[in-house]
């Protein structure tokens, strides 16, 4: 990634940091909104469909914490639970039916000890299920190739991020009311 140069950086957070607190709170959470909504749009376009989960799944979101305002970009684990596993790939492994799950195979009658038939659904639920197909309690995973889509996004974004902010920045102090200068051309 190439260094971003912002000229009038340090003039700017001078500027910022001389309004009252809540303007600059207010000014900067939405600049910085801006910015990471230029990089969620990104990681949209390069995530793998598949449902579109995934997808719907990635979020901005800001906050002020001691004195300093964040954005974030991520994904929303309760929608997509396995984003990490389609960014980094996963190893070969064994997916395995997990203890909790497996139901106790021989059912207790009231006498201690006496135990009846397996039920067929006490077997099916001893098996991975994929659609209507019991395969059996472990599955041999080959594992999936990472296909990165928040990395990249950030890696190409990143300048256009930098100049969402500003122009947020910049309109938020006009409506402010407050005398802003063009930006230099380069």
């Amino acid at each position: 990634m190439a260094d971003q140069i912002i000229k009038g950086g340090k003039e700017l957070d001078a500027f910022l940091r001389s309004l009252p607190v809540k303007v600059e709170r207010n000014i900067m959470r939405a600049a910085l909104r801006a910015g990471a909504a230029v990089l969620r749009d990104e990681a949209r376009a390069n995530v793998p469909v598949d449902s579109g989960a995934l997808r719907k799944s990635i979020k901005v979101s800001t906050g002020f914490k001691k004195g300093v305002v964040r954005a974030t970009v991520k994904t929303d684990p309760k929608i997509a639970y396995y984003a990490h596993m389609v960014e980094y790939g996963t190893k070969p492994h064994l997916i395995k039916v997990q203890d909790s799950e497996r139901p106790i195979n021989w059912r207790l009658t009231g006498k201690r000890n006496k135990l009846t038939y397996m039920s067929m659904r006490t077997i099916n639920r001893n098996a991975l299920k994929i659609g209507n197909t019991f395969i059996g309690p472990v599955v041999s995973h080959p594992g999936a190739k990472p296909s990165p889509f928040m990395r990249p996004s950030f890696d190409s974004k990143s300048g256009a991020a930098i100049e969402a902010v500003t122009a947020k920045i910049r309109e938020r102090l006009t409506k402010e009311g407050i005398n802003v200068p063009a930006p230099e051309a380069e």
